[in-house]
């Protein structure tokens, strides 16, 4: 599996599936999600609605997958981030579990590439450096997984960019 890092429009890309980081409504919502719903069309927001009316909302940590609708990829993976507040370890783990869900759903549905957003750094605000550092390392203890070919990081900003460059650098 190849981890690669670009910064770019998630929405733009030609992949299996992208993750998107939504809120617990999956019913849209702003930054990525907001642009997912957008430039996806009506079909992600009715698969939405479907999903929550069999299980309800999506809890923070979890995952489901719908159709990209009019986006380039096959699929939405939608996680829901935690909120930092004033963080600790459980909110590492919750983020953690994110990938850890998003990755499983993608191993499922036979997913080649995928593509990540930074998820939780916008408003929710958690630190930039440590949820690049966790979602690197999750992502990395699924190397050895024969499903998915390659994992993308997508940073919108340069600033997200060069976050993710030098932990990655610094690890290899």
């Amino acid at each position: 599996m190849k981890i690669k890092l670009i910064q770019s429009d998630i929405t733009t890309l030609r992949v299996d599936a992208i993750v998107n980081a939504a809120n617990s409504s999956l019913l849209g919502g702003s930054g990525v999600d907001g642009a997912i719903h957008r430039k996806g069309g009506p079909a992600i927001l009715e698969a939405c609605q479907e999903i929550r009316a069999t299980q309800g909302k999506c809890n923070v940590g979890e995952a489901v997958i719908t159709t990209a609708g009019d986006l380039p990829a096959q699929y939405v993976i939608h996680t829901v981030g935690p909120v930092w507040n004033q963080g600790g370890k459980e909110k590492e783990e919750l983020l953690k579990n994110c990938y850890k869900n998003s990755m499983h759903l993608a191993i499922e549905n036979k997913v080649k590439t995928i593509a990540f957003p930074c998820i939780s750094t916008g408003i929710y605000k958690f630190p930039k450096e440590l949820a690049a550092t966790i979602a690197i390392e999750t992502i990395k203890n699924y190397k050895n997984q024969t499903i998915i070919e390659e994992v993308i990081f997508v940073c919108f900003t340069h600033e997200d960019y060069a976050i993710y460059d030098r932990i990655v650098n610094n690890e290899n």
